[in-house]
């Protein structure tokens, strides 16, 4: 999982920084190959909404379209810095309470208990490898939240994959694997999401941790057998055989147990049990720091003391992004795109009414600002507690910016032929995406 509250733009900062230290080789600008993605969409918004508001009022007659489109940029600015404020105190306890985590060593503890399943993922990587240690605590600290832990953790982890690698210029298939199970975004802690919720309104902001965790499990699996069988990794060894089917039973009966209940029930049972969850592992955090005999109040301050730094860094990222939805909205745009592909799906015969969240699942794999972007605009036209604004929420969840980490990972060991990164990649996003579709009906 990513803690999207820090931002990507921020970290690419960091990866060049961190490696210009490292290395005297120049490094490529991870920055802007990101931002590039990004500023054609933020361009596209703009000006596909300047033509069809040009379009409503000359052929339409719309003489109201140009100022809902300007009354828009002034609506959506001041909710992306209500929305960047209000995050403040929420984001200060939970990033107070990874601190905690991090101190106490739940990353060793998860990378210990990873330890056989990936030794068979990664066959190329020499037993007992120091990489190795690098890829359990990144991916482990990815699970928890512990983005500024886990981005030292992973540039370490490519690096030394790259020393292992015969090809300097081509990712081995120890470099795919780790950068699929990073892209498929296996998610613990949905904290930026359920705290997203919050600040919309939403009735019970927990409600989509059980399906955003469903929604992910799926998703990496998707990865991991992908690229096992592309790598022709042998995935019915008894290791992984045992704990993805394992997983896969456990995860299958969960879903059976709750197709079983009615809504209510299923709003009861998978509420209390996301909260009970919840404080369950808060509690297990503060036992570890206890054993480990940290001051777990200082622990809680120090990382607590980021809330409010990260809440306001986020302003002009979240003010840019959701000004450009609004226009694009405002204008009509976005209505018409969503309403042409529910025509299309309703036409099959099929329920469309989880395509107006499918802006947010499109975005994902390109921006994570983006898609947050279009996750907090369909809470804000639906409602946090509608199925658009709670399946949007679990697409957020469900997987990560896959270009991103594409570009931020292999630029900084130069690695430009990607092989099948890209698709491998790709196919565990889809896998999320519909898995995201269908939970979202289940639960909701």
């Amino acid at each position: 999982m990513r803690f999207y509250l820090t931002l990507h733009d921020y970290k690419a900062h960091f990866v060049n920084d961190h490696l210009a230290e490292q290395r005297d080789t120049p490094l490529p600008d991870t920055h802007n190959i990101y931002n590039m993605v990004l500023n054609y969409i933020w361009i596209f918004f703009f000006l596909a909404a300047f033509v069809i508001a040009c379009v409503r009022l000359l052929f339409m007659g719309d003489y109201d379209v140009f100022p809902a489109v300007i009354n828009s940029t002034f609506d959506s600015a001041k909710t992306a810095f209500e929305i960047s404020l209000g995050l403040t105190g929420v984001l200060s306890l939970w990033m107070g309470i990874m601190k905690i985590g991090e101190r106490g060593g739940v990353v060793n503890v998860l990378a210990r208990v990873l330890g056989p399943v990936f030794a068979k993922l990664f066959p190329e990587i020499p037993r007992n490898h120091p990489v190795i240690g690098n890829i359990f605590m990144n991916l482990s600290a990815n699970m928890l939240g512990l983005d500024n832990a886990a981005t030292p953790l992973g540039l370490k982890a490519m690096e030394g994959l790259q020393e292992l690698n015969t090809k300097k210029d081509t990712a081995s298939n120890s470099m795919i694997m780790f950068l699929v199970l990073n892209t498929s975004g296996l998610t613990i802690i949905p904290v930026s999401i359920m705290v997203y919720r919050a600040q919309m309104g939403a009735a019970q902001p927990t409600d989509i941790f059980l399906p955003i965790l469903l929604a992910t499990f799926f998703s990496t699996l998707c990865g991991i057998v992908v690229t096992g069988l592309v790598q022709r990794i042998n995935l019915l060894s008894p290791v992984l055989l045992l704990t993805l089917g394992g997983l896969s039973a456990g995860v299958g009966g969960l879903l059976w147990l709750f197709s079983k209940m009615d809504a209510a029930a299923m709003n009861i049972v998978g509420t209390t049990s996301a909260n009970v969850l919840l404080f369950f592992i808060i509690i297990c955090f503060i036992v570890a720091g206890i054993r480990k005999k940290v001051n777990v109040y200082d622990a809680f301050i120090e990382g607590a003391k980021g809330g409010f730094e990260t809440a306001v860094r986020i302003i002009p990222y979240l003010v840019a992004i959701l000004v450009s939805i609004g226009v694009f909205r405002a204008s009509g745009a976005m209505d018409w795109a969503i309403e042409g592909i529910a025509a299309l799906v309703r036409s099959t015969g099929s329920d469309a009414e989880w395509v107006g969240a499918l802006p947010t699942a499109l975005m994902k794999p390109l921006s994570g600002s983006g898609a947050r972007g279009m996750m907090v605009d369909a809470m804000q036209t639906f409602g946090a507690d509608s199925f658009a604004g709670r399946l949007s929420c679990i697409f957020q969840g469900s997987t990560d910016t896959t270009f991103y980490i594409l570009a931020v990972y292999f630029g900084s060991v130069g690695v430009s032929r990607t092989r099948h990164a890209v698709g491998c990649g790709l196919a565990a996003d889809l896998a999320g995406m519909i898995a995201a579709v269908f939970i979202a009906y289940l639960f909701f």
